[in-house]
């Protein structure tokens, strides 16, 4: 019988250690600043029922959800009539069970069925992975980390502000200079819709509006046209889409073109109400922007929009999020607004690696390698090993004798600052060899200074 060569799903990676220490530190920047902000962890599981997630992504984003085969005989309910009727209704016989799209409707469901026990406002952040049956590119991966934060249960515009304040520190603390965050409203878009003559017709319009920057304009018009929005709409559309300045240019101007919108003029506050608090706040690195053509095409968002661009880096957005007053209502529990955003974790790790922003010394996990050279030795170093694990020190003892430059290409490859060098010598006299691997020097220190050296200073 012939080996099969290993081999794991299109869309998905395996993570080496180099690797998941430096995702670590993203992860760890993120939790300490939503921490910082008064939000509370929380985890949903993997799958939910696929009634939970479908009808909430719009019908492109149902398209997208991986589905998972009922266990045993999954077809012993299916008969030659559901067959012929295509594979949405043959799927809800066949399958109830998905793996999760995204982080917020799992959310929301949760703040359904634990309504009851749950202080309001809520507000919660979430770090776990989830799955899209996309096509995989650069970036783009079917299975991936989201990390959410969002607030349930006020209307107030202060949360959308701190949404801006928390990714300006989460990114300014990575260490990235030039980036932006931009902002829309889905009461604009609703109110731009209706300038154009399309009225109702704005979930169109973010479906293909949302693809304009993958796509180009002369594809979206075209979708446009084969949606049934009429020539002379879609060229009413052009110079809107055009629109360009900043926050103070274009409100003037979206003043008078959404006049006799009240979604317009709605979105309008919002936006003038978000940006007064902001002005009572300093922000770090980011540059804000009003984007017109921001629409996120997911179906659920109803108020402000938000995404994030890193400007000299060829890659999508790295942030996105926004509110939305009706997903709990879904699942019977209607009134409730929330807000809410989502990092990518593996396109900020991927304009990280290309900006070389990581921390030299991210991938550090040991912080000395005790030697090994015989039984002896090995034995006096158990205690050692013992002590500096007590004071915090992150230590490993070679667990086998070996020549020096054995263990010392260990060291070098796990890029261990220090390596504590224990022989005969050292087991008589009690004063300890500690070599600072960048720099190649040694000290001969008591283990009670070497203590003290490594907890002052942990790297080489």
């Amino acid at each position: 019988m012939s080996k099969e060569k290993p081999s794991i799903p299109k869309g998905t990676r395996d993570f080496g250690p180099a690797t998941v220490v430096k995702r670590n530190y993203i992860f760890s920047v993120i939790k300490r600043t939503f921490e910082k902000f008064g939000f509370l962890p929380l985890e949903t599981p993997a799958m939910e029922n696929l009634s939970v997630l479908t009808g909430k992504y719009g019908d492109e984003g149902d398209q997208l959800i991986f589905k998972i085969l009922n266990s045993g005989d999954f077809l012993n309910k299916v008969t030659p009539q559901d067959l012929e009727q295509g594979y949405k209704p043959l799927t809800r016989k066949i399958s109830e069970k998905a793996l999760r799209y995204d982080l917020t409707v799992p959310f929301a469901r949760y703040v359904v069925m634990n309504r009851n026990d749950i202080a309001f406002p809520f507000k919660r952040y979430q770090i776990q992975p989830v799955w899209r049956a996309d096509r995989p590119q650069r970036g783009r991966y079917r299975e991936f980390y989201q990390c959410d934060a969002d607030v349930v249960g006020t209307n107030s515009l202060l949360c959308e502000a701190e949404i801006i304040l928390m990714i300006d520190e989460v990114l300014s603390t990575l260490g990235l200079e030039d980036f932006t965050i931009k902002f829309n409203h889905r009461g604009l878009l609703a109110g731009i819709a209706e300038a154009i003559g399309a009225f109702g017709r704005e979930a169109d319009l973010c479906v293909a509006i949302d693809k304009l920057d993958k796509i180009g304009p002369e594809a979206v018009n075209e979708e446009l046209r084969q949606k049934g929005i009429s020539a002379e709409a879609v060229a009413r559309l052009q110079p809107i889409l055009g629109l360009t300045g900043d926050v103070a240019d274009l409100l003037p101007q979206l003043d008078q073109l959404l006049q006799n919108s009240d979604e317009g003029k709605r979105g309008l506050q919002d936006i003038r109400s978000m940006l007064a608090f902001l002005q009572h706040f300093s922000i770090k690195k980011a540059k804000i922007a009003l984007d017109v053509t921001l629409a996120r095409g997911l179906s659920y968002y109803t108020g402000c929009i938000f995404e994030v661009k890193v400007n000299n880096v060829q890659m999508g957005s790295i942030s996105g999020g926004g509110r939305y007053d009706n997903l709990t209502g879904m699942f019977g529990l209607p009134g409730v607004s929330g807000v809410g955003f989502s990092f990518g974790v593996d396109r900020i790790f991927d304009v990280l690696e290309e900006l070389r922003l990581f921390p030299k010394d991210s991938q550090t996990i040991t912080q000395v390698l005790i030697s090994n050279f015989d039984e002896e030795s090995m034995l006096y170093s158990l205690p050692v090993l013992q002590a500096l694990r007590e004071v915090g020190v992150s230590a490993e003892l070679y667990p086998e004798p070996a020549k020096l430059k054995k263990q010392m290409a260990y060291a070098d490859q796990k890029r261990i600052p220090y390596v504590l060098l224990i022989g005969s010598e050292e087991v008589e006299s009690g004063l300890l060899n500690l070599r600072n691997m960048r720099t190649g020097t040694q000290k001969r220190l008591s283990l009670t200074d070497i203590l003290t050296h490594l907890q002052d200073n942990p790297t080489a």
